[in-house]
């Protein structure tokens, strides 16, 4: 049987009997939902899912910045991607204003 993840689990049917209740059950904890007794997804409170998002956002930009420092090739300077960048919008402006 797969791992449940969760304290709190409802079936497909009792969350299509009752979706509010189950919603603000959510809202204190995650709710496993199982179809046919394995779990087939997680409900989150808003909050909760915004502060996953964040942090998977952080770990990911802590591993660019360590693949960055890991990179052989020669640094470019800041200056010169963001003169690189405002020549390349410039240029798809002026092909748009056409």
């Amino acid at each position: 049987m797969e791992q449940l993840l969760a304290s709190r689990s409802v079936s497909i049917t009792e969350l299509k009997r009752s979706p509010s209740t189950v919603i603000e059950q959510a809202s204190s904890e995650p709710i496993a939902v199982l179809n046919h007794n394995r779990p087939a997804a997680y409900l989150l409170a808003h909050a909760t899912y915004q502060e996953l998002l964040d942090r998977l956002r952080a770990a990911e930009l802590r591993e660019a910045i360590v693949a960055s420092r890991n990179d052989p090739r020669p640094a470019i300077a800041a200056d010169t991607v963001f003169d690189e960048l405002d020549a390349l919008i410039d240029g798809v402006e002026a092909e748009q204003s056409r």
